[in-house]
């Protein structure tokens, strides 16, 4: 892991800000009817898992709230892929748009399990509560 200095440099926030910037492009086409519902869903829960990971750096120094806001990320996450399963089913997207949108989020999901697991490498030091 290289220094880390601001939540932008964390490679799983890139990943994070990208899938929704991908599902907003996704989406922008999808039926009229679905403006104020599963579109407006899918951006929200897809936009608010690099808004979690942002979060989750501002309170490093509490290693639960750390956790915390990771968890709800992930939880974003899956609630993202949820929305793309009914924009599959209610056939707005195709096969390989779906898999490939899905297979960014579990690579997102994946490094927030890792992060969740082991949170110490980006948790605050001591020292640095201090300052």
């Amino acid at each position: 892991m290289g220094l880390i200095r601001h939540y932008t440099d964390l490679i799983v926030w890139q990943k994070a800000f990208d899938f929704g910037c991908r599902i907003f492009e996704l989406s922008r086409n999808w039926p009229r009817e679905e403006r104020y519902a599963l579109t407006d869903q899918v951006r929200r829960s897809a936009r608010s898992v690099s808004g979690n990971i942002c979060e989750s750096w501002a309170k490093r120094r509490y290693r639960a709230h750390f956790i915390s806001k990771l968890t709800d990320a992930d939880g974003e996450l899956l609630e993202s892929e949820n929305w793309l399963r009914f924009a599959r089913s209610h056939g707005y997207i195709n096969q390989p748009e779906f898999d490939e949108h899905v297979e960014l989020a579990r690579e997102v999901g994946r490094m927030l399990g890792s992060m969740i697991r082991n949170p110490e490498p980006f948790l605050l030091s001591d020292d640095d509560k201090q300052s």
